[in-house]
This record gives C-alpha cells, structure tokens and sequence, in this order.
C-alpha cells in the first residue's frame, strides 16, 4: 500500500521550523494570485511548460504535484510565489520552505526526465508592481536525489503510522452498529437515504422532523461509507456551538466501537486564542515563538487523542507551548472527522477547503441545519466599508498612509455627491474608488511588513475590510448587488458620510463549487421546503436527491390554533397588543406549564411583556434581551424546569427559535406572533427584485419562504420526543392563507 502526499503537504511537515510568523501576510488573493502566475508564465517562450505533473516513489510513498513550470531552453524549473509588502522582511522559514518545495519538484524533473543537473528559480512576483525577483541556483540531480530522500526519511515513519492507522480506522468503520438497540422511527429513513448518497457518490437534500435524532443519522451511515468509498475526511458542519456539541456527543458514542477514529473540533481563533492581547508572531507571543520546533511533538501527542474537542486540543498544545489555534489547523491535516462552522469550509478562503484541494482528499460533507447556509453564505460573500471609518483614520496613520487615504476619501466623497436618495444601487462597481482602494491597501501592506510595534487596532480593521471588499470586487457579477446608504456623522468634524456595501443575494455560484467538491454532501434541517428554494438559492448541483422523512408524531399530540381576528402587521401591533396579553393568559390559566412566546422584534415584546405584567402580575414570564451573553442564555432556559411555570418571551429567528431542546413539561406550548417576515425595506425589496429576475419568485424567495422557516423552526420546539404533547398559537390573519399552511408541516392538524 502506498501512502500518497503532495509535495506541497512533504515539504510543510518536513521543512518548517522556528517562529510562527504571520507578519509577512495577508498574501494575495486566490485571484491575485492565479493572475500573477499568469503573468509570469505568459512573459516565458514558446516551449515553457506550464503546470508540470510529477510523482516519484521513495519506499511506502508516493510524492506528487504540479511545479509552475519549466523552461527546457535554459533547463530551468521554477517555483512562482506571488506576494505583497516588502519582500526583504519575509521571514526565514518561509524562505526555507519554499526552496524545499522547489528541490523536491526539482529531483521529481530530474528522475522523469534522466536530468543529471537542473537549474533551480524561486521567482518572487509583487502583485503590485508586477515585478519579479529571481533567486536562482544550481544543482546536480545527486544534490536534488539526497534533499528528496532526507525529506521522505523524516516523513516515512508518520507515513507508516498513518497507513496504520487508516487501516485500523476502515476495518472499525466496516463493523461499525449503531449504538442504540434500534432507530427511532424515521431515523431509519433517514440513514438509508445518507448511506445510498454516499454510496453513489449523489448530493442529498434532508427534510427530517426535529427530535429523531438527525445528527446520529447522518453520521453512522456516512462514516460505514467512509472505507468502501474510500473517504480521506468527513466534514460535520454547523452554523451555531449547540450544533457543533450534537456533532461532538454523537461521534463520542460511536468511538467507542470505532476508536481508532480521530475526531477534531475546530474553534474560532479569537475563542481559541490565549495571548489576545499580543500579536502572532515569536517576538510577541510565547506560543508563536518555537512553534514549528515544537510543533512535531504536539502534533504526536494530539494524534492519540481520539477525541480533540476545544479542551482537549487546549490541554494538549500548552503542554507544548504552541497555540491551541494553529495547533488545530495542523491537525485538520490528520484527523478523520472534522467537527466546526460553515466557514471553514464555504468560505471564500476556507481552511477546509483549501487543505481538501492541495492534498486530493476524497471528502464527505454533512451540513446541519442546512436552512442556515443561505444568510450565513450571503455573509461570508458580502463586504461593507464606512467612509466616516477612513475619514478618522487621517487623524490616526503615519506621515507615509496619509496620501493613500486621503485619496480613498477624496474617491468617495466625489461618488457620493452623486447620490440622489438615503438608499441607492449602483449601476456599476466605483471603478475610480475601487483603484484608490486597492492602492491603499497595497500602501498598508508594505508599511505592516516593515512595522515592529503593534498596528492602531483602527487601522487593522478598515485594512481587512478593504481586502475583502475588493477581494469581493474581482467576483461581482449579478449575484450580488454594490448599494450605498447615506449616514449620519457624530462627529461634528465629518461631515454626511455614507456605507458602501458588495451584498450577496445569492451565494448559490460560491458554495455551489464547494457542493461539487466533494464526493457527496448531505444537506439536513427540519426546515428544507421548499427544495427548489434551497436548491436554488445555495446552489445544491443537479445530480441531487430530495427525501422528506416521514415524522414520527402523530398530529394528536400536538394543538395549532389559528388567531385569524389578530393582525401583527406593522401598523396593526398597537391594536393586537391586548388581544395577544388575553391570549396568552387564557391558554395558561387552561394549562399552566413552561411556554415560549415568540415576537418579530425586541420592541413588540417589550410592549407585550409590559402589558402582560401591569394586566397579569401573578403570571410568571421573563424575557431575552439584546445582546444576551452565554451566562444569561443559560439562565433563561434554567427557568424552563419540569416542574417550573411560566412564559418566556424571545425573538423570532434568534438563539431561542431553534437549536434548543427542552422535552416533556420543560416546554408544553408556543405562541408565534409574526409570520416572520423580512422587514419590506429598500434593501430587502431590491433583494426581492433580483430575484424575481433570477427565478421569478421574488417575493416568496425574500419574504415567503425565508419568514415561515423561522416559524416552522420555533414551533419545533413544543413536539421533540413521541411522548410530548402540546399546543402552539399561531397569532396572525395571514396563517389561515393557503400559500401559508402549505408550508407548515404535513403532520400538524391545522384547523380549517
């Protein structure tokens, strides 16, 4: 058997050494960078060789990759870099790495084509000035032979190890039961339709009623698939921490058949990190310093812990003076099952997805709560500046950033005279202002590459955010739209300023690619319907299958009550406020017990809740606020007893309406007082707009569709066992329309 690796993944194990150093970054974009290969290959001849495919064998292993390129005229190979900043102050052990990956490519040419001396060039090319540097060197195909093998030897007995290990993890997997005496009624459904999926290499969408026990559905049957599929990793993907734990608890009942498994979890950096207060880089932080000297140790110890949840990887990397941080990311190299947020793998730079296309990994993707990745992918393809940001940035950066700044203000504010109302879409990106950004940013990166001390947190932040806006500028297209909201200043020194915005509609062309990616990805949610929606709007591909499991309760256990005579329209709320204060204590008087009551806004709460204690001081009810922290999240579903009485007031679609499960009498009844519906705002009406050119379907695709699925997803909460029973009002005129309760679930007993 042979363990296959990339050159770029031999050389990062084998060659890094000393400082965690990031103060040579950011790097280019993807795009930046692909154009500055471009450029540098189109300057060569006619019988340069572009993109060259090599492999070569040293014992168990198998070593593969594509060098840049290679000019056979002058019998040289060429390693291209693109970079930003000053390039004298890139550190030393990215050097090193670099010609280590060159000299491999290097002996890989030398042996495919009987080569007995080559020419090597590391070519350095600033995306900026366009300019290349060339560090160029000599070596005899002994030379190159000898680096390769003390390469392979330092990397062969991990390579031994993992082969190993793989082993072991497929033969566990192959046997692998599921760990209860049987399935819940549907979950049997469901892990068929993930197994055949994964199977035959097809993309499912899940529709499956919350309290079955989806996360346990997906992953027993996708990691049976793992050996016959040949899977290198399995992606569990979520949008909120609650999510990530379902992952964690159900991988933790299977490894106890399957312990060979290795399982990590993947944490936020500013959650992860243990010096936020010092910069990443070994002059700075203790952690950084040494880091990859250390770092083998680590990564050993971390590689026979099974399980590598945020504080077992914490206990591990300080037992190693290395950051918990990057510990992580090294370990997502090795472990088997990966457990974190969309981002890491549907971002625009996703570490996930980046590692899954350097080393070929055959990958399945499982996507919990899959209604989430609509707002979430809008998010990660969406940039905002604000000009009253860079105007208070003049006062604030060094002699040698003003004039790059000040043409960036003098750019936007000549654009924004322009503007005729609060709210307006461009009809084409600021081409002049787009340039004076990307000048900026370019000014900042040198000056960061040549800077010691610590970086005005200001200055950092508008920085990033203007990489990501023109990052998202080399992408625009009809996905998305550049709006500009006119603001108010509190600062008497500026002036009316104004937000520019790059704002995904439809991040179906991003994530669609990542979809494609993997071998098979399994979309699940309580709330997937309808699929062409979904389907559509993330960009699920065409070789897809649709399963809506059939729900194990029975529409006894669970009352819907229509308040057709409430209306909770905007200008209605004032009227509705007492007829929803009798509603709600009829129904508790009925039947006292735990009950959530769920409102479109903070404000129509407040006026809710008020009206309830100055009506009804004798009923118990408390509220979610703004901003609400982890403690008094926790405190508020503390409250939520079997024996406890009550009502808790919430917000629709916030960290209340889903992800949260208090069965039996911790929660017997609901009440929905909004259909959910986005805001009617210029922006979501041009959102609406664009989607009607796209699919037709604008005003179920921004309001419709997106409202109900929060409705859905917060009655869900009342029914989550086949013991439960309950009852839920749903408090508008607008649910007894037939377009609406053809989106409520089949199971529940609507009256007529």
């Amino acid at each position: 058997m042979n363990y296959r690796i990339a050159v770029r993944a031999l050389c990062e194990f084998t060659a890094k050494q000393g400082d965690l150093d990031l103060r040579f970054t950011p790097s280019p974009t993807a795009l930046e960078g692909m154009a500055g290969h471009l450029t540098v290959t189109n300057r060569r001849g006619a019988d340069y060789e572009r993109e060259v495919s090599l492999e070569g064998r040293h014992g168990d292993l198998l070593v593969r990759g594509r060098a840049d390129g290679y000019d056979p005229a002058r019998n040289r190979l060429e390693e291209i870099k693109t970079y930003r900043g000053d390039l004298d102050r890139q550190p030393a052990n990215h050097r090193q790495l670099h010609w280590a990956q060159a000299k491999v490519y290097g002996w890989l040419l030398c042996q495919a084509r009987a080569l007995e001396t080559l020419e090597i060039a590391l070519v350095y090319f600033d995306v900026v000035s366009q300019k290349e540097t060339l560090l160029v060197e000599t070596f005899s195909a002994t030379q190159l032979q000898a680096f390769f093998d003390a390469q392979c030897q330092q990397f062969i007995a991990w390579a031994r190890q993992e082969m190993a290990h793989r082993a072991e993890r497929d033969q566990a997997l192959r046997t692998l039961r599921f760990p209860h005496g049987d399935f819940r009624s549907g979950q049997r459904q469901l892990a068929e339709a993930v197994y055949k999926a994964a199977c035959t290499g097809t993309h499912l969408m899940a529709q499956a009623p919350t309290g079955i026990g989806k996360t346990l559905a997906t992953l027993f049957p996708q990691l049976k698939a793992c050996p016959g599929q040949q899977l290198d990793k399995l992606f569990f993907l979520t949008a909120k921490t609650s999510g990530r734990q379902l992952g964690l608890d159900a991988l933790a009942s299977l490894q106890h058949q399957a312990k060979p498994l290795r399982v990590l979890e993947l944490i936020a950096r500013d959650k992860a990190c243990e010096h936020p207060d010092k910069a990443c880089h070994g002059d700075a932080c203790p952690l950084a310093r040494g880091f990859y000297d250390r770092l083998p140790a680590a990564r050993a110890q971390a590689a026979r812990q099974p399980l590598l949840d945020g504080a077992a990887l914490r206990d591990v990397a300080l037992a190693h003076q290395v950051c918990p941080y990057y510990l992580s990311q090294e370990m997502a190299r090795w472990a088997d099952v990966v457990v974190g947020d969309y981002n890491y793998y549907f971002d625009g730079s996703a570490l996930l997805h980046g590692l899954a296309q350097v080393n070929q990994w055959r990958i399945g993707v499982l996507v919990d709560e899959a209604h989430n990745l609509l707002e979430r992918g809008r998010a990660m393809y969406s940039a905002e500046l604000d000009l009253r940001e860079f105007k208070g940035l003049r006062r604030l950066v060094p002699n040698v950033l003003k004039k790059p700044v000040e043409r960036v203000v003098r750019c936007w504010s000549e654009a924004q005279r322009l503007q005729s109302a609060p709210y307006q879409v461009l009809p084409e990106l600021p081409g002049k202002l787009l340039n004076a950004l990307q000048q900026m940013v370019s000014a900042v990166t040198e000056y960061l590459g040549e800077q010691a001390a610590e970086v005005d947190p200001a200055l950092q932040r508008v920085y990033f955010d203007a990489m990501q806006f023109c990052r998202l500028a080399e992408t625009f297209g009809e996905h998305s739209l550049i709006d500009s909201t006119l603001v108010p200043s509190s600062d008497r020194r500026i002036t009316e300023a104004s937000v520019l915005c790059i704002r995904n509609v439809l991040p179906a062309p991003f994530l669609g690619p990542r979809f494609e990616e993997a071998c098979s990805c399994v979309l699940f949610s309580a709330t997937l319907t309808p699929q062409r929606f979904y389907a559509d709007t993330l960009g699920v591909p065409a070789k897809r299958v649709w399963i809506d499991v059939v729900s194990p309760f029975r529409a006894e256990q669970l009352q819907v009550h229509l308040a057709r005579h409430i209306s909770t329209r905007y200008r209605d709320r004032q009227a509705s406020l007492q007829a929803i204060v009798d509603l709600l204590a009829e129904q508790y008087q009925a039947r006292p017990g735990n009950y959530l009551a769920f409102f479109s806004s903070f404000e129509y709460l407040q006026q809710v809740s008020a009206l309830l204690g100055a009506r009804h001081p004798e009923l118990p009810h408390w509220e979610q606020t703004r901003s609400m922290q982890e403690l008094a999240r926790s405190a508020f579903l503390a409250r939520f007893t079997e024996d406890g009485r009550g009502i808790g007031f919430a917000v629709l679609g916030g960290a209340f309406s889903e992800g949260i499960d208090l069965p039996g009498r911790r929660l017997i009844g609901a009440f929905v007082a909004t259909l959910g519906l986005p805001q009617v705002n210029p922006i979501n009406e041009q959102m609406k707009a664009r989607m009607d050119r796209l699919f037709g379907s604008g005003y179920d695709y921004t309001y419709l569709y997106p409202g109900l699925q929060k409705v859905v997803q917060a009655a869900g909460r009342v029914i989550r066992t086949t013991d439960d029973a309950g009852v839920v009002h749903l408090i508008d005129d607008r649910f007894s329309r037939p377009e609406v309760r053809r989106l409520l679930p089949a199971w529940w007993a609507c009256p007529a």
